[in-house]
């Protein structure tokens, strides 16, 4: 493939990757293993002047970078740990001697990396989902090169971290390839690199208009390549009178700091508020706006999405009730809209997902309704069910409808909080994720760029 001048350093950094992927995939467990320890002891040991360079780019403040530091690290570690305890794993099935179907020759079914990955870095996580972030990490840990898009958000930090981790690929003497980085904003540079023939694989986290793009132009290639996209979500929160019941104002406190959370900057921000119609529901309503009443919000990561929250929150006005506006601080006055059920099953432009510090509530007349306004949403990342844990056929299938649509159901707590351990789930079902059946979080993720081979009788050799 062939660019113009402007596309040469992407030619350059795949290149590399695809020169490299050859002696990657072959490394052993322990060096791919020493790689991710190395990448994370740079992180921590250069965290102090790191998070001083994102929170100038970023204002997400420091108590906040730090601990996205210290995430970043454990799951780099916790995937070395995987790797060491055997997650790639091979299945062998011996020879059966005699006439099929019940005899067989051997096999051994073995996983391959796919080759280099082009990841895109996502702008709400300058750590933990960016040049040494969980796409990075998963990808490293499976074999594959990567070839990190950074985000305009924080060229900065990006090109510090980076720097940083090329010094650990070349100190264990491994080829420079493993580990490159693609510079600037321009839309047609992604699009580029989303098509360059070296590149088997995309992960991209951001923005349903940009991740949709990217996928047609990795469905559009002569070889169409995977491309593992997490697009956002509205994420449904259930309250049912039995949570309310117990604590209301406790709910309404935890709800609105989820709510406002990093600015509303998360893809796990629940945006859109279920209760059913009643008393309860409407002093948990009051509740929670005067709980939002106090909070000011930092600065937005980027001025155009400051732009794009306060566009979205204004088309949902212009269908919705408005229950409460804030007060503007640094960055934008928190808010709170109100509709119906009705109105918002039949009306798509409710649905759509304003990242900020705002959510919707949709009041339901009953049960039926909430699994109505569920259905509607389509896809999410997450749905979260309060009140909703005793075992009745009313709650079993709410909690179906749940699954249905979204890939991680929690009955406690609120979604903002995404755990990094093997059992975890983050990607829905459209429009939430492209591939719903993987994960972007957890030790799960290496899966998405491992493919199967089967092995005939093959030498010992061979089953390496």
């Amino acid at each position: 493939m062939t660019g113009n001048n402007a596309h040469q350093p992407i030619d350059q950094a795949v290149n590399l990757a695809v020169q490299a992927a050859p002696a990657w995939a072959e490394a052993s467990v322990t060096v791919r293993a020493g790689l991710l320890r190395g990448l994370a002891a740079a992180l921590e040991a250069h965290q102090a002047d790191l998070v001083a360079i994102a929170d100038e780019e970023s204002h997400l403040g420091t108590v906040r970078l730090n601990g996205e530091v210290a995430r970043t690290a454990f799951q780099l570690r916790g995937f070395a740990e995987q790797l060491e305890a055997g997650a790639i794993r091979r299945v062998v099935d011996e020879a059966v001697a005699g006439a099929p179907p019940a005899g067989r020759p051997r096999l051994v079914r073995v996983l391959r990396p796919v080759g280099p990955v082009a990841m895109f870095s996502a702008s709400n996580f300058p750590f933990a989902f960016s040049v040494l972030g969980g796409d990075t990490a998963s990808a490293l840990a499976a074999g594959c090169p990567v070839v990190v898009k950074a985000h305009s958000g924080h060229p900065r930090l990006s090109r510090a971290v980076f720097d940083l981790a090329r010094q650990v690929v070349l100190a264990l003497g491994l080829p420079e390839g493993v580990l490159t980085l693609v510079e600037g904003a321009s839309r047609g540079a992604g699009g580029y690199l989303v098509q360059h023939p070296g590149i088997a694989a995309v992960a991209f986290t951001g923005s349903y208009q940009g991740g949709t793009a990217l996928w047609r132009l990795a469905n559009e290639r002569p070889r169409p390549i995977p491309f593992f996209g997490e697009l956002g979500s509205i994420n449904p929160l259930v309250a049912l009178p039995a949570a309310l019941a117990a604590d209301s104002q406790g709910l309404a406190n935890t709800l609105a700091g989820s709510i406002t959370l990093g600015c509303g900057q998360f893809c796990t921000s629940p945006g859109v508020i279920v209760l059913l119609k009643g008393e309860a529901s409407e002093r948990f309503v009051a509740q929670l706006g005067a709980a939002l009443e106090p909070v000011r919000t930092h600065a937005m990561l980027t001025p155009s999405m400051r732009e794009g929250f306060e566009h979205a929150s204004s088309v949902v006005a212009g269908h919705a009730a408005t229950l409460f506006a804030g007060t503007a601080a640094a960055g934008p006055a928190p808010r709170l809209y109100r509709t119906d059920a009705a109105a918002f099953i039949a009306n798509p432009a409710l649905r759509e997902e304003m990242f900020g510090p705002a959510a919707l509530v949709v009041v339901a007349d009953d049960l039926a309704q909430v699994e109505q306004v569920l259905a509607a949403i389509g896809g999410t990342l997450t749905t979260t069910l309060w009140g909703a844990s005793d075992d009745t056929p009313a709650n079993r299938s709410l909690a179906r409808v749940a699954g249905q649509v979204s890939g991680r159901v929690l009955f406690q707590g609120v979604p903002t909080g995404v755990a990094v351990c093997a059992a975890q789930q983050h990607g829905g079902p459209w429009p939430s994720s492209t591939a719903p059946q993987t994960t972007s979080v957890g030790y799960a993720a290496l899966e998405r760029f491992l493919r199967p081979v089967a092995l005939q009788d093959a030498p010992a050799w061979a089953q390496g």
